[in-house]
């Protein structure tokens, strides 16, 4: 169990190991809404088609940019556990390289135990956000490299 958590960056680290000290369900979802409650406002203006995240339920928007080679993500959703879920992807991936993000598999949610907690449209919805979110760290990769 500790291998995957000691694979992963610090930052993802140290969520994860928060979400296994909360015992019951009903903390990790307290949690949750909390990592949601972080997020900063969310422009209206970026509720764009091509920030939206496919396959989900609830409405979620991701975007990324780049500062010195390392990616910011801003997200939201209109369900609050999902914008929790967008906070955990956000604070856990925000800081890294498009690199490390690419090589990150959504494994690490079983580590939480939320995947046990979660409904499967909303395991659905982690797995999509999560991709959203690697998708454009590769496109932030290609337009990097000539």
């Amino acid at each position: 169990m500790t291998s995957t958590i000691d694979s992963l960056p610090p930052s993802l680290a140290k969520i994860v190991q928060r979400f296994q000290r909360a015992s019951d369900p009903k903390r990790r979802y307290e949690q949750l809404i909390w990592y949601g409650q972080r997020l900063k406002d969310f422009p209206e203006a970026d509720k764009l088609p091509e920030n939206k995240v496919s396959g989900c339920v609830s409405q979620v928007y991701i975007t990324a940019t780049s500062e010195d080679g390392k990616l910011i993500f801003q997200g939201d959703s209109d369900s609050q556990l999902t914008k929790g879920l967008v906070g955990l992807l956000v604070e856990g991936l925000n800081g890294l390289t498009p690199g490390e993000i690419l090589q990150l598999t959504p494994d690490f949610i079983q580590e939480t135990g939320l995947n046990v907690s979660l409904t499967p449209s909303r395991a659905n919805g982690f797995y999509n956000i999560f991709k959203t979110m690697q998708t454009k760290a590769l496109e932030f990769q290609l337009n990097v490299k000539d």
